[in-house]
């Protein structure tokens, strides 16, 4: 079985009856994914695997810091066994250190994970930025303020967001295939 076919499998294990919008979001983010394999090429597998499980530390019984971006990842170093590339996009996917910080994680999240390779890093964002909580594809602009308004100003996610808004559209500026 291959990364991507192991990578949808267990993500729709995870996600598929406990969070079904969620299973939507991220069928939605990595077709996302397929747009860039021409930029990409023999990381497109590992980037779509990485789509496909950005979003696992969601789940309910992987909750465990409430940082679904470190709880996915450790579940993924920890349970799945899974690639340490997977584990460390999964781990700062779509700017979580942002988020970390605002979580008092930061240093948590960066003595478990390395970073991955900016230009991966930065395509799993704007794959996962530009895709609606539905699967839809969505302007960046559009998902950063359904973000803020399911979450309210004051959430601790909405600030991680705006503090990691310049992140976010650098990324898709970057990745957005021309």
């Amino acid at each position: 079985m291959g990364q991507v076919e192991w990578a949808y499998g267990l993500a729709k294990d995870l996600l598929e009856t406990a969070l079904p919008r969620r299973w939507a979001h991220t069928q939605g983010v990595a077709e996302r994914a397929e747009s860039l394999a021409p930029l990409l090429g023999p990381d497109t597998g590992t980037l779509i695997a990485a789509c496909l499980l950005h979003d696992i530390g969601y789940a309910p019984d992987l909750v465990d810091t409430g940082m679904h971006q470190l709880d996915g990842a450790r579940y993924l170093r920890d349970v799945a066994g899974a690639e340490e590339r997977l584990c460390r996009l999964v781990a700062y996917h779509s700017c979580a250190d942002n988020e970390a910080r605002q979580r008092d994680l930061y240093e948590v999240l960066a003595a478990e994970f390395d970073t991955e390779r900016p230009d991966l890093a930065r395509a799993l964002t704007y794959c996962d930025m530009t895709t609606s909580p539905d699967g839809r594809r969505v302007d960046v602009r559009d998902r950063l303020a359904e973000i803020h308004s399911r979450y309210g100003a004051e959430h601790l996610v909405s600030r991680s967001i705006t503090a990691a808004t310049p992140c976010i559209l650098a990324a898709v500026r970057a990745s957005a295939p021309h």
